[in-house]
């Protein structure tokens, strides 16, 4: 492919990404469950090897990890359903604190504008109506979507299962796949694959569990409702990258403006939130994760929602780690190194418009770029 001249394999290049993109949106129902089967076997590779270690069978040592994995997402599911039970029980409290911020926002409507109070609610009824109309479909979409959420569950572990059972199997393919003597770069972007995917998964564990006792703690210190279902609900969402905050905020406000009919706990709110946040991304996080591979805001936002509006939810939340293996390839594949260029965040100091030899893609150029950045550059041993 080398000797092809340089637009054709751009355009190549350019051809591949489109196919892979509309290779996802078509058969997203196979691909996403494989992908997340994969990670989440990588995540369980140490506590197989080590049961391995104590002499446990190979079927026993992979359903055990299994079992771990199904026992706490069942933990969080039943936290999540007491939560919303306790949320559900308070729907007359909520009910009439609604009624009140309701007509004090039509209060100070009618101080600031002309439209009276039966306009207002004229436009409630007339959007209400709207909203009854489309419940139906609402309903009927979200029934298949959950239908699709069991599905996925249910082959996710089977997936897993496969994958540790086969792994010796499958890393032979990939090795066959490649000429001998591209076989240590190719181990060790396996190596690192492994590291980066499994530092990411169990520091999102981690952040989810932190995040939901710290926001919910001091929610609870100042005496908010619905304190961990908030801290839990934002610990979620915080796992999509920039706009997952954004959205948690918003819920956050929502929980707190419907249950009480005082304004200020939503500053409290708002304040505890920016302050967990704060810390989780400046402190604990880069300490939990450790990542050695650097991916720039503008790919990150840009990953998640193409794998959003590609294959949903799922595409939104496997964006990142996703994004993270192709740079560890991009970087070792000669070929392909201005599209990890693009995607990490080695961002150089000077112009490229006016050092000439920022331009070029060696080794020595990238080394120099990442240590103007403070990043410890990854040493290729062939």
């Amino acid at each position: 492919m080398k000797d092809l001249p340089l637009t054709v394999r751009r355009s190549i290049e350019l051809l591949g990404l489109c196919l892979l993109g509309a290779l996802l949106v078509l058969g997203k129902g196979i691909i996403m469950p494989v992908l997340m089967a994969f990670f989440l076997s990588i995540m369980l590779l140490p506590i197989y090897r080590y049961l391995r270690r104590l002499k446990f069978p190979e079927v026993l040592a992979i359903l055990l990890p299994i079992l771990m994995v199904a026992i706490f997402i069942g933990l969080i599911v039943w936290f999540f359903s007491s939560q919303v039970s306790r949320l559900v029980a308070d729907f007359p409290s909520i009910q009439r604190n609604v009624s009140i911020h309701l007509k004090s926002l039509s209060d100070w409507i009618n101080q600031k504008t002309d439209i009276s109070t039966q306009e207002q609610v004229k436009f409630l009824q007339v959007q209400s109506s709207k909203m009854l109309t489309n419940a139906g479909a609402m309903v009927s979409g979200a029934a298949g979507s959950l239908g699709s959420v069991f599905i996925f569950m249910g082959l996710v572990p089977i997936y897993i299962y496969l994958f540790l059972f086969y792994k010796n199997l499958l890393l032979r393919f990939i090795f066959i796949w490649f000429e001998t003597s591209q076989h240590k770069k190719v181990e060790e972007v396996m190596k690192e694959t492994e590291v980066i995917i499994k530092s990411y998964l169990i520091g999102l564990f981690i952040q989810i569990s932190y995040i939901t006792i710290l926001l919910g703690g001091i929610l609870m210190l100042f005496g908010i409702e619905h304190a961990l279902l908030i801290g839990a609900i934002f610990a979620v969402l915080n796992l999509i990258p920039y706009v997952g905050a954004l959205v948690g905020n918003l819920i956050g406000v929502l929980l707190t403006l419907t249950s009480s009919q005082e304004v200020s706990p939503i500053f409290i709110v708002l304040g505890v939130i920016a302050f967990v946040q704060f810390l989780d991304n400046n402190i604990l996080m880069p300490r939990i994760v450790g990542s050695k591979v650097r991916i720039n805001a503008f790919a990150a936002i840009l990953g998640v929602f193409i794998g959003g509006s590609l294959v949903g939810v799922s595409g939104m939340f496997l964006a990142l780690p996703m994004i993270a293996v192709l740079k560890i390839i991009f970087d070792r594949a000669e070929m392909f190194k201005q599209w990890g260029v693009l995607l990490g965040d080695e961002r150089p100091t000077k112009s490229p418009m006016s050092f000439l030899r920022l331009r070029r893609k060696d080794s020595k150029v990238i080394e120099e770029i990442q240590r103007e950045d403070q990043i410890t550059p990854v040493k290729d041993k062939t």
